[in-house]
């Protein structure tokens, strides 16, 4: 396991740099990404999952929709059977994502959505259990930093893309989005675009 998590860990920062980049990120955009230059280094979760076979799959519910609250997921998925899902157009689509023998699933996290200002989105997903197989996988979400607020870089703002979201650690967020769940990311938008969304929505 602590090797798994190294190599995942070397990986996502890999990754994140290219990801960054193709925005026309420089490092000194994006200071909190690189621990050797934080007291506190990002932080990183390895979650183990199992789904045993159903017989009757759709009265059964293997992981619910929802979003990642990382920046990135690695997930590594057994290759005997498919589960992933991905939303097509907000969930009435559900898209199957056929594991590859000896590939990694990368989904974008609701931190990465804010830290990018919306120009990578997050993953809407779920997990459904197969009829005879069952079915393992092993997920590591890579986030950022205990005490470093995120916030898009001001050079991803412009007018055409104005600011979206306020400055939030992965501990606010999760505790909003504990508490809002999928609406988490509504919830911390900048207070001028909340109140013309609500406005729009009487």
């Amino acid at each position: 396991m602590e090797e798994y998590q190294a190599q995942m860990k070397a990986l996502s920062e890999k990754l994140l740099g290219i990801m960054f980049k193709s925005l026309g990120l420089a490092q000194d955009d994006i200071k909190w990404l690189h621990s050797k230059t934080n007291h506190h280094p990002p932080q990183a979760v390895l979650q183990l999952n199992s789904y045993p076979a159903c017989p009757d799959p759709a009265h059964a519910m293997g992981l619910a929709p929802h979003t990642d609250s990382s920046l990135i997921t690695l997930l590594h998925q057994s290759s005997n059977a498919t589960g992933l899902q991905i939303s097509g157009d907000g969930g009435n689509l559900w898209i199957p994502v056929n594991p590859i023998p000896g590939a990694l699933t990368v989904n974008v996290g609701d931190l990465m959505h804010i830290a990018t200002n919306g120009r990578f989105k997050t993953a809407l997903h779920r997990a459904v259990v197969n009829r005879t197989r069952h079915r393992v996988s092993m997920a590591y979400f890579y986030g950022t930093p205990q005490e470093v607020k995120i916030s898009p870089p001001m050079k991803l703002v412009d007018v055409d893309h104005p600011l979206l979201y306020q400055p939030v650690t992965w501990k606010e967020y999760l505790d909003a989005k504990g508490k809002y769940f999928n609406r988490a990311l509504e919830f911390i938008k900048c207070e001028a675009l909340f109140i013309a969304d609500r406005c729009r929505q009487l």
